[in-house]
């Protein structure tokens, strides 16, 4: 079973079958342990919401839509809501990622997945660290740290139709970059 691709391994915890957990567990615990020590800041919460995330897999395993995008990306968005949902009741935020090394980021994740996941992440990174600072700043806070468009506006004392404007700027930016045609 462990040569068995995540589709089958999703199939099998619908069947409940705790082997499939295990392998799957196996996979992916680095890279959500690796997003949610970055959001939270703190390893025994990324622990925590790892486990949490693990047991939403199991026990909603029959709502994953092959449709909708790979079983990495499904179980990483589970992950960061996760991790937001704990920020959110525990109202703490993480530091900035001004400082962060994109190489530091990457080496707290496993190389368990394809090598192709992981330049995608590593470029996406990358190219919202090359935004202009006035776009990147609230791309961040937005979509790293996870806070509304009215706290991001307190926190960087800009009007919130700026804040929605140069968020909305550097999507196109980075839509533009991300998603051209090779």
């Amino acid at each position: 079973m462990s040569e068995a691709t995540d589709q089958q391994l999703i199939a099998g915890l619908a069947a409940r079958d705790q082997r499939a957990l295990l392998h799957l567990y196996d996979r992916y615990a680095g890279k959500v342990l690796g997003l949610a020590t970055r959001m939270l800041g703190e390893a025994m919460a990324a622990e925590e919401v790892t486990q949490d995330v693990f047991l939403k897999l199991w026990a909603h395993a029959d709502r994953y839509l092959p449709a909708r995008g790979a079983v990495s990306t499904w179980l990483l968005t589970i992950a960061r809501r996760t991790a937001l949902d704990r920020l959110r009741v525990e109202q703490r935020r993480p530091p900035l990622s001004d400082e962060t090394d994109p190489d530091e980021t990457w080496a707290v994740l496993p190389d368990q997945s394809s090598q192709g996941d992981e330049a995608r992440w590593r470029a996406l990174h990358l190219a919202v660290g090359a935004l202009p600072e006035a776009q990147r700043q609230p791309i961040e806070l937005a979509f790293y740290r996870g806070l509304s468009h009215s706290e991001i506006s307190k926190a960087l004392g800009w009007p919130i139709g700026t804040v929605k404007t140069r968020i909305r700027l550097g999507m196109a930016r980075l839509r533009k970059e991300w998603f051209a045609p090779d």
